[in-house]
């Protein structure tokens, strides 16, 4: 028998985040605790973490739900696993967070999710540098930090300001730097309307961009399809693969569109057996994958990045936003050389 209880955590930017949704200065997140009641002092702690407008669980009654959720524990779970009752596939970050408790837990409630070279700080997980979208100078100022700090992949968010600066941008980048030398990513949130995606998608080819995240808003099948068979540059979705739950669909979706890459974000997605799900289907298909996280704090982010590290996956991934909340719980996990690292010395802070 089982028993669970939350708590909401405000974590606030160290800088404003910026997207072609907005920007962003604080972000929820809600730790759930799970214990057996025949040893209550062993706490399995998930967080359910909510992207404002992207997560289809971004509506009322979350915490209501996730209350719920925690009341009656023992209708969702099996042993140490999650069950994914049907009425948890609208509530994706719930399951991601009750999922990630349940196998903290059933390891010790050490923040141990899934047991690896990479927990023993054997293994580190190469990711990209994020610049967030801002004024020029800002965005000059984060991609001079992420070269000076080791990374050889970046991600550049773009879309929210004009696409001629960003293009400009990226040019300066590859004066000094070569596609051997940096590989350069851009994601533009759905961006781009269908009828310039084109036109903006030969530009960046010119700059010999790596690949572009959903470069037009997700839903437009048939318009991503033929984009993903005549762009000059990789398309990855993103955004495309909220909430697609069944399986048929899954495949539908890949047999439909053929993209080169899909992203994954167990937070969006509802966890990781719904990650093993596309990860599987990807396989079959052809499609390559990497893992992202969706501004977890650090409870979210290990998990993530330890499931990710059991993966026979050696693109870069995108797990470094851990260090843009100012109030973040303390981890072990750090980025050193354009790698993520769990530092054994360094101790796990309190929950809020």
């Amino acid at each position: 028998m089982f028993q669970a209880t939350y708590n909401k955590h405000s974590l606030q930017f160290i800088t404003p985040g910026g997207t072609s949704r907005g920007v962003l200065t604080t972000k929820d997140s809600w730790y759930i605790q799970v214990c057996d009641v025949q040893n209550p002092k062993v706490l399995g702690v998930g967080e359910c973490s909510i992207l404002p407008n992207l997560s289809i669980d971004d509506k009322p009654g979350f915490e209501d739900k996730l209350r719920e959720v925690c009341s009656n524990i023992n209708i969702y779970t099996n042993n140490f696993s999650i069950k994914l009752e049907d009425d948890l596939l609208d509530w994706p970050a719930i399951s991601f967070g009750l999922e990630m408790a349940l196998l903290d837990l059933k390891n010790g409630g050490i923040k141990t999710i899934f047991p690896s070279d990479f927990v023993e700080g054997k293994k580190q997980i190469p990711i990209n540098g994020l610049i967030w979208m801002g004024d020029i100078a800002y965005m000059k100022e984060q991609l001079a930090q992420k070269i000076q700090s080791g990374f050889k992949c970046i991600k550049i968010k773009i879309g929210a300001i004009d696409f001629w600066q960003e293009i400009n941008l990226i040019k300066k980048i590859r004066n000094t730097y070569n596609p051997a030398q940096l590989e350069i990513r851009v994601d533009a949130n759905g961006a781009f309307k269908p009828d310039e995606a084109m036109n903006k998608l030969n530009e960046l080819a010119k700059l010999g961009i790596h690949s572009i995240e959903q470069p037009i808003k997700a839903g437009q099948w048939q318009v991503m399809a033929e984009l993903c068979k005549v762009s000059p540059v990789k398309i990855a979705l993103d955004e495309e693969l909220i909430g697609i739950n069944d399986v048929v669909k899954k495949e539908d979706l890949l047999t439909t569109i053929k993209p080169a890459y899909i992203i994954l974000k167990p937070s969006l997605l509802g966890g990781f057996m719904a990650c093993n799900q596309w990860v599987q289907l990807a396989n079959k298909h052809g499609v390559a994958w990497w893992a992202t996280s969706a501004l977890e704090g650090n409870i979210g982010l290990n998990a993530i990045a330890q499931w990710t590290a059991i993966q026979d996956n050696v693109l870069p991934q995108g797990l470094g936003t851990g260090q843009v909340f100012a109030n973040n719980i303390a981890s072990p996990l750090q980025v050193a050389n354009g790698h993520l690292i769990y530092n054994k010395k360094q101790k796990w802070g309190i929950l809020p």
